[in-house]
């Protein structure tokens, strides 16, 4: 497994860790006993950075990577998110990025996961209601306390992470990136990122599964599953989507790779570390192999030929949700 960088403060992880959060929550049934070989596969296949968050359950997904990491906590990197609070017995309030609330979160993320220090501690949603500086400066805190080795920002705008960065250094943002979605190469993010030295973590880098290729009909989503309510995969949309996958598929199937192992290798070519989610061991091991995946000019252009900025139809999040990105 290839590693990487992330920031100019020298946390070394893997080109494409795992995000854990459909092992508890949004994406229909669970298994723990799979999920629990899932993360015991990732670590043998060389995959460090595995990613989680208060909110995914709540709680429920930090104490299954806490249950997993028992006796091995040093193979990997933990990142986990605060900002959107919870009360202790997981009851949603909203966002809140108060400096008293960061300190009570990670106390309580610290319990669930089993451990005494987060090596990455993202802000998970940006709280409009407090300076991105009191937040940043209470999880700076953390870092001085050692509870925190790094800290992130997640789905935010550049200015945002240009004030945070002057607090404390920001050693990744993390926010939604693939051949679906590439608006950070448009609205300022990717070019701040990279004048400031800042690491990119990719999550859904297979738009949610779409560029799979495996999804044909939105209908056979489990009733839980919050796709249901992602206008990318309704009407018309779905089917727009669905014949760029179509075409990526083409291009996938030439190079003799999956869909899915040529969407992460296009996002790993942009110099991201990616964060695809699974909770099955096949689709890990499948993720796995796209390391492995070489990107020509040439198939750059092909890519980019069916699959240019802007080509994805729907927003990537229903209305009400929208409005909680680009802090």
């Amino acid at each position: 497994m290839e590693l990487r960088t992330l920031g100019s403060q020298g946390l070394t992880v893997s080109a494409e860790g795992l995000g854990c959060m459909g092992m508890s929550a949004f994406y229909g049934s669970t298994d723990e006993a799979e999920s629990l070989a899932t993360i015991d596969r990732a670590l043998a296949l060389g995959v460090t950075l595995l990613d989680t968050a208060e909110s995914y359950g709540p709680f429920i997904n930090e104490q299954l990577l806490g249950k997993a990491l028992a006796g091995r906590r040093a193979q990997a990197v933990v990142a986990t998110k605060t900002g959107v609070e919870f009360t202790d017995d997981g009851t949603l309030v909203g966002h809140n990025g108060r400096p008293e609330y960061i300190r009570h979160s990670l106390d309580r993320s610290l319990r669930h996961l089993d451990t005494d220090h987060v090596d990455l501690y993202y802000l998970h949603r940006v709280d409009p209601q407090v300076p991105i500086e009191e937040t940043v400066g209470a999880m700076g805190d953390m870092v001085a306390a050692g509870k925190v080795r790094y800290i992130g920002l997640s789905e935010v705008a550049p200015q945002t992470i240009r004030r945070a960065h002057a607090v404390h250094p920001v050693t990744a943002v993390q926010t939604e990136y693939s051949l679906f979605e590439r608006g950070i190469e448009d609205d300022g993010v990717m070019a701040t990122l990279n004048e400031l030295g800042i690491g990119l973590v990719a999550y859904s880098p297979l738009g949610r599964g779409f560029l799979s290729g495996a999804i044909a009909d939105p209908d056979d989503f489990a009733a839980d599953d919050f796709r249901r309510t992602d206008p990318r995969f309704q009407g018309e949309n779905f089917a727009r989507n669905l014949a760029v996958v179509d075409e990526v598929r083409r291009i996938a199937a030439a190079k003799q790779v999956s869909a899915s192992q040529l969407a992460l290798a296009w996002v790993l070519r942009q110099g991201a570390v990616a964060i695809p989610g699974t909770k099955r061991r096949r689709y890990l091991e499948e993720n796995v192999a796209a390391t492995t995946v070489t990107i020509t000019d040439e198939d750059l252009a092909a890519i980019e030929a069916v699959a240019p900025r802007g080509v994805v139809s729907g927003d990537r999040y229903a209305p009400e949700l929208m409005q909680n990105l680009n802090g």
